[in-house]
This record gives C-alpha cells, sequence and structure tokens, in this order.
C-alpha cells in the first residue's frame, strides 16, 4: 500500500480527455462516448451508475492504482452480464459526516498527528486530502416537546451537555484545512447534502484547468444513499474507511451487480412515498440486494419527484444495497433550480450529463442489469413496518391484527392479557398494551419530502378543525430535516394545526430515529415497566429495531407524517385505521382517517405555493456562521489537540501505542476463547448502543468514578471520542441476547468467562481474558452487522481483544469495518452454523496460517470443546480484496495510512 498517497500524473489509455463548454466557459472532462469509441466496447449500455465508477477509473487512471486492466474489467462486466467482479481502487470527490461518527474521525484525526509526530513526521502532513462536511444533527434529544418553549430549551440542553465536543469540533474546523462544519441546528446531514451540498456535477482546479467529473461522496452515516436521488452517487461508509478516503486512500471494492428495478404507473389517490418506499424495502430484501448496486429505471420515474426518490434512495440500508441510485433527468435539473442551486451549475449538470451518456431521456433504451425487479406504482398500499424490522411492511388494514399476533408471537403473551388496562398513577387515563407513547415526525427519510410533511400539516388542520385532540399519554414532536421544512410549514399557516396537536418543534435532528426520543413522562414509564407493558412508538423514520426508540417501548412502527399525526390521535395501534373511528367530532360523532386525510391535490397546490427558490436560497445563505450558541463556543490554538486527561468526552485512543514504521506479521489465533454466541441480525446498535448510558454498566460506573452524574450521563453517540466508553459500551445493548447464557440467552451485555464460569459483564470478561493472554473469537449467525454504519461496532470489538469473528453472512459496512480495525471476518463454508456444531461457549478455538493469509480464502477453525472433542471447521476469509489484506497486516486502515504519511 505504499505510496498510494502520492498519485502519479493521470495517464489517458483510451485517449478520452476532453473539454465541455458550457455558456463559455470551458471544463476539461473525460468522456465516455470517446473512451467506447478507442476500445471501451458497448459501455453506453452500462447502468447510469456503473458509468460513474467507469469515469472515476478513466480520470484516476495512473498505472498503479488504476491500470488500464482495471478499466477493461468495466466493459467486461459487460459482457459476462453484471456479474460482480474485478477489484478497483474508486476514488469518491468528497465524504460526509454527522457528528456521532464525525467526533470520533476528528478524535482520530488529532491522534494521528501525534502518532506521525512520534514517527518523526509533520504533524500537517494529517490533513483532509478530500473536501469534508461534517454536519452537526444527531446529538439533539427530545427533552421538552408539546410546548412553544420546547425548542429553545432542548437547544440549551444540547449545548449544556456537548459543550465540550463541540469545543473539539470547532478546533478541528480552524485546525484542518479541506474540512467545513455545519452548526447544530441547520438540519440532518444527508437533508444539508440533497438541499446544499450535493452538486450532481463537482469541479476542481487541476494543473490550471477546470476539471468537472460526477458528484460522488462516501459518508459516516449509513443513510448517505439519500442523495442517489440527486444522480449523486453516494454510499455510507465506516468512520475509518471515510478517514482513509480523505486522508487519499481510494475505497476499495469490486465492481458489483446492479439490480434494474423498474417502476411503471402512478401511486393512487391517498398513497404517500412513505408507503412506496416501505414496499420497495419489502421487495428488495427478499430479492437480496446486499452489496448490490440498485438502480430504478422505467416509465415510473416521469411523474416521480426527486423528493419521493431521495426518499427511496435514504433506506438503501434497509433493503441492504450499496446503493439505491436515481439517474439525472429533467426533474434532477427542475429541483437543483428549485433548492437555489447556482444557474451555471445547473447549465453545467445538464450539459455534462447528456456528453457522457449518463442523463435519462424519457421512454430512452434501458441499461444491461444484472438482474430485474419490477413495480406498478399503482399497486402500492398505505402501510407501515413493524414492530422491529424496516422490512416488515404491513399494510395499514393489517396493523391492529398483526399487533395482536405479535403479542403471543413475538412477546410472548397470553391472550387473556392483551386487552388488561392499568391505572397511570396521577392522571385520569389508563394504558394497555399497543398504546402509542410515542409519535414522532422525525429523520431524514421523510423529512426532507414536502409531500408527505405538507399531508401531516393539512390532516392536522382538518383533524383541529373536527375537535380531535391527541391523546394525553402520547410523547409528540417534530424535528424537521431542515430549517427550510420548519419555513414552509409556518408560512403555510400549518405549524399553528401541528402545534395544537403537540408536534411543536422540538430541534434540527434525528432525534427519535436514532434513539433521541429522551425521557416519557415519569407516570407513563413507570406504567410501562410496573405492569410489562408492550408500549408502540410511531415514527417517519428508518429504523425501528428493538432498544433503539426508546427503552421504554418495544413495538415500533414506521409510518409517513400524516399517519404519525394520526396515531397520535387514535392512541393506540390495536384500531384498525381504514375502519374505525380515530375520536368523535365536537357534537359526539365518529371521525374517521378518510375524513382528514388530505387530497394529493390540496397537498400539491400548498407546496406549489410555498416551497419556493427564495426559500433555500434565504435558509443556506450562511450555513455554516451557526447561531449565537455556536459562535460562542471558545476554541484552543494549535495544529496538535491538547488532550484534557479528564474529559468524559474526548481521548487520545491507543491505537498507535507503540506502533513501530513497519508492521509485524500477524499472528495465529490459538486458544481463544468465545466472548459471544449471537443469533441472526445482530445490528450495530446490539454491538454499539447509540443510546442511553444505564448506571449499573461497565460505563456507567466508569463515569460515575469520573465524577459524572447520571442525569448527564448523556448518551453513547455522544461519548464515541472516549474509547474507555466505547470499549465499556461494546456489546451492552440491553436487548442483546448472548446464547452462551442458555437456549435463548439472557438480554444485556452478558457472558461467561472460563474456566472459571463465572456470569460477568461482556467488557468485564473480556479485560480478564486480555489479563490472562487469551485471545477472544465471536460466533454469530446471518447479517451480522446489519444497520447502522457505526464505526465503534468494529473499533469496540477490536479493543476487546477480539481477534476474528465467524458468522454466517455480514451486512456489507460492518465486514468492511471489522477489516479496518485489523479484526478478521470469517463466514462458515457448507450451510454449518454454531447451533449445528453444537457449540456452547466454553469451546476453545485455534485459526492457523494468519501471517500469510490470503482474500477469500478458505481455511479451517479448529474447536476444542470442553470434553476434548476437536472438530475441524471449514471457514471461508472475507478479507475480499488485497487493499483489506494490507490493512489487516498493518493492524488497521489508520495504521496503515500513518505508515504511509510517515515514511
Amino acid at each position: 500500500m505504499s505510496g498510494v498517497l502520492s498519485v502519479a500524473k493521470s495517464l489517458d489509455s483510451f485517449e478520452c480527455r476532453s473539454t465541455l463548454d458550457v455558456g463559455g466557459k470551458e471544463y476539461v472532462y473525460y468522456s465516455l462516448p470517446k473512451a467506447e469509441a478507442n476500445g471501451l466496447e458497448g459501455v453506453s449500455k452500462l447502468p447510469f451508475s456503473m458509468k460513474v465508477l467507469l469515469e472515476n477509473l478513466l480520470r484516476n487512471e495512473d498505472g498503479r492504482s488504476v491500470t488500464k486492466d482495471d478499466i477493461l474489467a468495466v466493459a467486461k462486466w459487460l459482457n459476462d452480464k453484471g456479474t460482480a467482479g474485478a477489484e478497483i481502487a474508486y476514488r469518491p470527490a468528497r465524504v460526509l459526516m454527522q457528528d456521532f461518527t464525525g467526533v470520533p474521525a476528528v478524535v482520530d484525526l488529532a491522534a494521528m498527528r501525534d502518532g506521525i509526530v512520534n514517527l518523526g513526521g509533520d504533524p500537517e502532513k494529517i490533513n483532509p486530502l478530500v473536501p469534508v462536511d461534517l454536519v452537526i444533527d444527531h446529538s439533539v434529544i427530545v427533552d421538552e416537546f408539546g410546548t412553544p418553549q420546547a425548542f429553545a430549551h432542548n437547544v440549551e440542553y444540547e449545548y449544556k451537555r456537548n459543550g465540550e465536543r463541540y469545543r473539539f469540533l470547532k478546533w478541528g474546523q480552524q485546525a484542518f484545512k479541506n474540512f467545513r462544519v455545519v452548526p447544530p441546528g441547520t438540519g440532518i446531514c444527508h437533508q444539508v447534502n440533497l438541499e446544499y451540498l450535493g452538486q450532481t456535477v463537482w469541479t476542481k482546479e487541476e494543473d490550471g484547468a477546470e476539471v468537472a467529473y460526477p458528484d460522488t461522496c462516501v459518508g459516516t452515516d449509513s443513510h448517505t444513499t439519500m442523495i442517489n436521488g440527486l444522480g449523486v452517487l453516494g454510499w455510507g461508509v465506516g468512520g475509518i474507511e471515510a478517514e482513509a478516503a480523505m486522508l487519499g486512500q481510494p475505497v476499495s471494492m469490486l465492481l458489483p451487480e446492479v439490480i434494474g428495478f423498474k417502476l411503471t404507473g402512478q401511486l393512487k389517490e391517498g398513497v404517500t412515498a412513505t408507503d412506496l418506499v416501505l414496499t420497495v424495502v419489502q421487495m428488495l430484501r427478499k430479492k437480496g440486494v446486499v452489496s448490490k448496486f440498485v438502480e430504478f429505471y422505467g416509465a415510473g420515474l416521469d411523474s416521480m419527484t426527486l423528493a419521493d426518490r431521495a426518499t427511496i434512495g435514504n433506506m438503501g440500508p434497509e433493503y441492504g444495497a450499496t446503493c439505491g441510485f436515481f439517474p439525472v433527468d429533467f426533474e434532477t435539473l427542475r429541483y437543483l433550480d428549485m433548492s437555489g442551486r447556482a444557474k451555471d451549475r445547473i447549465a453545467l449538470v445538464e450539459a455534462y450529463s447528456k456528453a457522457q451518456g449518463m442523463y435519462r431521456e424519457s421512454g430512452g433504451e434501458n441499461p444491461v442489469f444484472t438482474d430485474t425487479l419490477e413495480l406498478d406504482l399503482g399497486d402500492v398500499v398505505p402501510s407501515m413496518a413493524g414492530p422491529k424490522r424496516p422490512e416488515g411492511r404491513i399494510a395499514l388494514e393489517n396493523i391492529a391484527s398483526g399487533f395482536s399476533e405479535a403479542m403471543v408471537d413475538m412477546y410472548k403473551k397470553d391472550k387473556g392479557e392483551i386487552d388488561k388496562r392499568y391505572a397511570v398513577e396521577g392522571t385520569d387515563y389508563d394504558l394497555g398494551h399497543g398504546d402509542v407513547a410515542i409519535a414522532a415526525i422525525t429523520s431524514c427519510t421523510n423529512t426532507s419530502n414536502p409531500s408527505v410533511l405538507i399531508a401531516a400539516g393539512l390532516l392536522a388542520r382538518n383533524a383541529v378543525a373536527k375537535g380531535l385532540k391527541t391523546k394525553p399519554w402520547v410523547k409528540t414532536s417534530l424535528a424537521p430535516g431542515s430549517q427550510v421544512v420548519a419555513e414552509y410549514l409556518e408560512k403555510a399557516g400549518l405549524q399553528d394545526d401541528l402545534d395544537a396537536l403537540g408536534f411543536n418543534l422540538v430541534g434540527f435532528g434525528c432525534t427519535t430515529c436514532i434513539g433521541n426520543s429522551g425521557p416519557l413522562p415519569a407516570p407513563v414509564s413507570k406504567t410501562i415497566n410496573d405492569k410489562g407493558l408492550i408500549a408502540a412508538g410511531v415514527l417517519s423514520g428508518n429504523r425501528n429495531f428493538e432498544g433503539r426508540i426508546s427503552p421504554d417501548v418495544q413495538a415500533n412502527y414506521l409510518a409517513s407524517p400524516p399517519l404519525v399525526v394520526a396515531h397520535a390521535l387514535a392512541g393506540t395501534v390495536r384500531k384498525d385505521l381504514t375502519t374505525e373511528p380515530l375520536g368523535e367530532d365536537k357534537d359526539g360523532n365518529p371521525v374517521y382517517l378518510k375524513d382528514i386525510w388530505p387530497s394529493s391535490k390540496e397537498v400539491q397546490e400548498t407546496i406549489e405555493k410555498y416551497v419556493t427558490r427564495e426559500l433555500y436560497e434565504t435558509k443556506y445563505a450562511d450555513v455554516f456562521k451557526g447561531d449565537e450558541n455556536w459562535q460562542a463556543v471558545q476554541i484552543p490554538d494549535g495544529q496538535t489537540y491538547a488532550w484534557d486527561d479528564n474529559s468524559t468526552y474526548v481521548q487520545n485512543p491507543p491505537y498507535f501505542v507503540g506502533m513501530g514504521k513497519t508492521p509485524t506479521a500477524v499472528s495465529d489465533i490459538k486458544d481463544a476463547r468465545i466472548l459471544g454466541l449471537f443469533g441472526d441480525k445482530i445490528t450495530t446498535d446490539h454491538i454499539s448502543p447509540a443510546g442511553s448510558i444505564k448506571a449499573q454498566s461497565p460505563a456507567g460506573e466508569y463515569l460515575m468514578g469520573h465524577d459524572v452524574a447520571v442525569a448527564d450521563f448523556n448518551q453513547y453517540g455522544t461519548r464515541r471520542g472516549n474509547h474507555e466508553v466505547m470499549m465499556r459500551g461494546t456489546f451492552a445493548n440491553i436487548r442483546i441476547r448472548n446464547h452462551m447464557l442458555g437456549p435463548n440467552g439472557k438480554e444485556g451485555g452478558y457472558t461467561i468467562h472460563y474456566p472459571s464460569k463465572e456470569e460477568m459483564s461482556i467488557f468485564d470478561a473480556a479485560m480478564e481474558y486480555k489479563k490472562e493472554g487469551v485471545p477472544l473469537v465471536i460466533f454469530a449467525g446471518g447479517e451480522y452487522g446489519n444497520g447502522s454504519s457505526r464505526d465503534w461496532a468494529a473499533k469496540g470489538t477490536n479493543l476487546l481483544g477480539v481477534r476474528a469473528v465467524i458468522a454466517e453472512s455480514y451486512e456489507r459496512i460492518h465486514r468492511s469495518n471489522l477489516v479496518g480495525m485489523g479484526v478478521i471476518p470469517f463466514t462458515f463454508e457448507d450451510g454449518a452454523t454454531w447451533e449445528s456444531l453444537g457449540l456452547k461457549g466454553d469451546e476453545t478455538v485455534s485459526i492457523e496460517g494468519l501471517a500469510d493469509i490470503k482474500p477469500r480464502e478458505k481455511k479451517i477453525a479448529k474447536v476444542t470443546f470442553a470434553d476434548g472433542t476437536v472438530k475441524d471447521v471449514p471457514i471461508l476469509c472475507r478479507i475480499d480484496t488485497l487493499d483489506e489484506l494490507t490493512y489487516v497486516n498493518n493492524g488497521g486502515i489508520l495504521q496503515t495510512v500513518l505508515r504511509d504519511l510517515a515514511a
């Protein structure tokens, strides 16, 4: 990997470097039609997303990281009918971050500056080499709700809790070149990316010329895929991969399979973009698209708004794809104009896309795809997804019956218990199973889409006019994805109606979808926990995993914003909203959902009147300035960071301690103990929770030992800059089950230490093993690491002393992150599972030949059982590429980059 950072002068084997005149300005670009004429036969038939990859290779051909053969591999992909192919080195135009993953990334950059000094190098060498934008959006919590003061008070609490983190990020903004910070209170990173940062075509000065090329990005949030709706190829990577991309390392990837998703027809009256995306998620999960590109095509795109496309692109992680791409067309240009992009940029996007064959014409020839599937938009029905999985779509009419089934099958409640209700102390109401405790309009998925937000406002207006009220046990919140949304709701007069139902503005950020729902009112929380109630959350988000939304709420449903409002009125998921009334009007007459649901014509007329270019131009005029709170944040000077040993938020991580200029060989795994036996779909939330920190947990005990009051714990997500907290939080989710503790496992982050047979927290056991010099392995089921691109799920695993994970399959980002932290992922061969092998957790495991292991090499895990029996278990190494092998051999991606820079 040496020398990757100093890119050689670009080659041009296919003689495609050309110029493009747009409005009298000349741009250099790498022409795909010319490359096709000069030897890349047939590439005009590639999917649009693959054309972006091809251009990237042509522009970055240097004979080393990108060779002529790498480029020819794209033409071979076409001839091989789109089977996943060669390894390529891909260089995104820019990197997007949110603050949960951004803080540890900047911590790592700061640590690398210290590390390079220790190796005798220059700290100024550690700078992002591509543009990096960090949007602070994950930290605001819904502490106060349902009042006009909620927004101001939540912002006040946010700065009080996170002042130290914000000082650190502001230091990074002045210390590092090519690094910008969008302050708190602006919006969600994906929406700011869609509405402002994304350009569709990027430009930069190079050797005195202005070079134009597709806007591409990787982001430290899995929902970076939202930008695919704007014709920008982007996807989520772990923080460690993003740091490498920032520092000039190419993203190593295999040419993917591309699944074409054909859309025809139009949505029916009363059906929303949310209903559509939940249908798409379910179809693609069933199809199986993990690690594949999905590209949308067909006549259905002709009438689909860009906001609807972005909604579908956003949920790429939920259907498991690397991206959900929409090509540039007339609607892209319309959105760029409406959202305030510069006129000359829009002209460039049109001219460049057409010159490159990257512009979708209605009725044009379809690309060659690996495989296809099709949906008639007219078949989509009102839907929600739950109670635990984004792909668990249920038609609205079946939500009530589905919950009753889940009570017996999933939550193991007796049928006779389902209808019981319990008085709530100090109130005049009672609570039962399925009552909605949280109704939240939240998350990037839907809050970027005017059609569903305006619909929620109009439904609220109609409900207020009928005299309907929100049920008193429901915690309501509205967290728009950008200030633009708040402004158009205000201008349309709809915020008043939302306020009347308790949907007051609580902040600009992810809030409930990331687990920042805040505490429920104490009497409600007490009743739920004392009586073992399965309370429900209804949110317009993208994630509803166990333990994510609120520790008090077990059944969570994803829904469109108008359905969130409707469920706040109904107060339960046990009503069929298609046939049962939401409540009664002022005269005692029943009011049904159909009575207050706004028409699509009314929604569209409101959008056309209030969602304007001028609104975007005004709100994004000075986006990096921040409010008076941000401007008041004081920062330290210096090109290296002045670490505070007493800080509980930001600490210098131990990755480079004792690191030499050259790596030592990877040692074999000998007689490792098992830290956990986990089931299917263990999410990164399970491995590294983002939510609340319990006092009775290793992380809670650490914080109390540092004189932090329980009220000031904040949450795991905000303490990602402190490895001491995050190590202790690894595998600490309250809902994770380790099957070493019985057939169904025990909830919470516990394990059994051997040979003592003592039950203890996973962290404490890992520290015992570390003292004893015993390496660790983990066994898991299918889709291990499902969910968010959480770097600490891999960092924590590494710091606990885990050398390898052996699973049935992995979610794409987490596998890559494990490799990036030097942890080797393996998969079982021959359909084996840890259950079929009869593992209990008291075995030892050895894996030999790691010093010279090769990508995707078959190995043997030698498992020794407690009775002395030995089994040879065939496993496949999931280090997939040579670059990844280099990372493992160096101990991780950061060590690789640091050694390169020091050399």
